[in-house]
């Protein structure tokens, strides 16, 4: 039996309260992970001690519990960590404000930093407790705009597959007008190209669309745009997973994100996962969009598969 085969896998997931834990850890616990939710951190090294045989395995932390300490659960992760027998992976969870707040309203929780006062004072709080878990952590995920479709796919994605160690590639596109996705480590902005929003059949459509994605990849540049840029990625993303990254979030933006910075982020998807790479791909004003109660266009044929 190799080395990489005696490792324990073991996922440490954390962040902001309302913004997805929970759903993490069940959908981990759904990969076969056996799945614990906030224990004492004085427990840990009794749950991972060496002789601890057992399968993969997810916890949960967070700041519920009134002895909680960042800095010493940052110092336990980084021990953690350096154990030549675990497989550790830290995931952070946040979300902007506004989400967080509207997810404490909906459900009618209490903060667990603001029992008595305002569910905005505890958010607060907690952004600056676990800002040092956020620092260190090797996947960070902004849950703002997900669906929890999409954030359990990012996770079985990651953590899915018996190739854990490889480098995830998460696509999304997004409207400048709205700004920059937080989590995105490489930005394109596909502005430059023709705008489908000025065609009267194409402005209803998306870029899921065929019609909008021939109309974007006919423009006179997006030939020469598109080989320069696929060679950058085709060079880049092998240096990235030597250099230990589990996760990488390549974002495309335009004016609207409904039209070409879609078309061109499932251009890139496609282009990832036939060349191996494990791919999400997620489009931020198209469930912004939807959660907003607005109507999302489809193409004709989407129509009707979603109709079977």
């Amino acid at each position: 039996m190799s080395e990489e085969t005696r490792r324990r896998r073991v996922v440490l997931v954390t962040g902001l309260s309302g913004a997805g834990k929970a759903s993490v850890l069940r959908a981990l616990e759904d990969l076969g992970f056996e799945a614990i939710d906030n224990p004492p951190l004085r427990l840990m090294d009794l749950l991972l001690a060496p002789d601890q045989l057992g399968g993969p395995l997810a916890i949960g932390l967070d700041a519920r519990q009134p002895s909680f300490d960042a800095k010493a659960a940052e110092a336990l992760i980084e021990k953690l960590a350096a154990r030549p027998d675990l497989d550790l992976s830290l995931v952070f969870l946040l979300a902007e404000d506004e989400v967080l707040l509207r997810r404490y309203t909906e459900t009618r929780r209490r903060h667990p930093l603001a029992p008595q006062g305002r569910v905005a004072d505890g958010i607060a709080r907690e952004r600056v407790l676990l800002a040092p878990l956020g620092a260190i952590a090797d996947v960070v995920i902004d849950t703002s705009t997900l669906a929890p479709s999409e954030l359990r796919a990012m996770i079985e994605a990651q953590y899915g597959f018996s190739n854990h160690a490889a480098m995830t590639i998460g696509v999304v596109s997004f409207s400048y007008a709205r700004g920059l996705p937080r989590e995105a480590d490489l930005v394109f902005d596909v502005r430059f190209l023709r705008n489908p929003h000025y065609v009267r059949d194409l402005r209803p459509l998306t870029g899921l669309d065929p019609s909008v994605d021939a109309y974007v990849a006919e423009d006179a540049d997006f030939g020469t745009f598109w080989g320069q840029m696929t060679g950058l990625l085709d060079a880049l993303l092998p240096r990235y997973v030597r250099e230990g990254k589990k996760y990488l979030t390549i974002a495309f933006g335009c004016t609207g994100g409904r039209h070409r910075s879609v078309a061109v982020a499932e251009r890139i998807a496609a282009h990832l996962k036939q060349a191996g790479w494990r791919t999400t791909v997620a489009h931020r004003e198209l469930w912004r969009a939807g959660e907003e109660g607005k109507p999302l266009a489809v193409s004709p044929s989407q129509a009707v598969l979603d109709r079977q």
